[in-house]
């Protein structure tokens, strides 16, 4: 296990379905630069038999970076990752906490935590397959099973084939009647619960995540467990990632400009451009990061308008150009 993986627990980005492209974390690497990052889930059978220079592919200057997987059977579990290790993955993660329609038909990510055998049985197979380190990502509860007696059985359940890492969603799921958006937002949030965890297994691994919109909200949980994840903050107003990450890690530098920190994302994005990547598949990931800022609404203007004509780097100095206007 690397320093720069152990050191990446205080601080990740959550694995968001549509969203956490290689293009997303490539930009979320410079913003910041010890965060554990994570892909968008991936079903163990799409891992299996599926393309795996889209579904897997990443850059190198995404590490530290964990696979999350969907799934529930044990072996093709295991087979996946096996081969997410293969690919370089430093770390990989078992969905135990998707509360959607399509999951569930699937028997996979949050109605497991019903049946916290299953997940033992599936986290045992994927320990035994690769030397990379198998973690979990999971809800208080669901449905009628809502007491902090539940949830901590779930963990130790867990616990007790070896998996030290859980990152812990602090709202239950309701697996019916709430859309994912509605499970996210409703279920009251209980960091008690996650902090009564970390103090009755100081042993374990615990990282906190749900409902972390600021970065004041994420400094004020720290000290109570091992680390934060966050996920639509992260997205939507990209600059608070590095604000966190400075927080964290080196607070005594200074803060780069987001000017700075977009210039060093050319070289990625040229890159990928040569490879034939439109650059709208890009500039989608960074239209939030002059949110709030003088020129920040003629930044995503023209971002959203004219990207889906341009070739290349030309289109993101044009919006950029915008916020020059109002510099000092």
């Amino acid at each position: 296990m690397t320093s720069a993986y152990l050191k990446s627990q205080a601080l990740s980005v959550a694995p968001m379905m549509d969203w956490t492209d290689s293009h997303c974390r490539a930009f979320h690497r410079i913003l910041a630069p010890h965060a554990r990052l994570y892909t968008e889930m991936v079903h163990a059978q799409a891992v299996i038999h599926g393309d795996r220079d889209r579904l897997l592919g990443f850059d190198q200057s995404e590490h530290p970076l964990a696979l999350q997987l969907g799934g529930s059977d044990p072996a093709q579990l295991a087979e996946a990752t096996r081969i997410g290790e293969q690919w370089g993955y430093d770390e990989v993660n078992l969905n135990v906490g998707c509360p959607s329609d399509r999951v569930q038909a699937g028997r996979f990510g949050a109605c497991l935590m019903k049946e916290p055998g299953l997940v033992a049985d599936c986290i045992a197979a994927m320990q035994a397959a690769v030397k990379i380190p198998v973690t979990v990502k999971c809800r208080l509860g669901v449905d009628e099973l809502e007491t902090y007696e539940h949830f901590a059985g779930f963990i130790e359940a867990i616990a007790e084939i070896g998996c030290r890492t859980f990152v812990v969603h602090a709202r239950k799921a309701w697996l019916s009647g709430l859309s994912p958006k509605e499970n996210r937002e409703i279920p009251p949030l209980r960091y008690d619960w996650v902090y009564d965890l970390k103090k009755q297994r100081p042993e374990l691994t615990i990282l906190l995540n749900g409902g972390l919109s600021s970065v004041e909200a994420s400094l004020e949980v720290l000290p109570q467990v091992d680390g934060v994840m966050i996920g639509r903050m992260a997205y939507h107003e990209p600059y608070r990632l590095h604000q966190l990450d400075r927080a964290i890690y080196s607070p005594e530098l200074a803060m780069e400009s987001r000017e700075n920190l977009l210039l060093a994302y050319r070289e990625y994005v040229e890159r990928q451009c040569a490879r034939g990547i439109a650059i709208k598949h890009i500039t989608r990931h960074i239209l939030g990061l002059f949110h709030a800022q003088p020129g920040g609404r003629m930044f995503r203007q023209v971002l959203s308008e004219k990207a889906h004509k341009s070739q290349g780097w030309e289109i993101i100095e044009e919006a950029l150009q915008a916020t020059r206007t109002f510099s000092p």
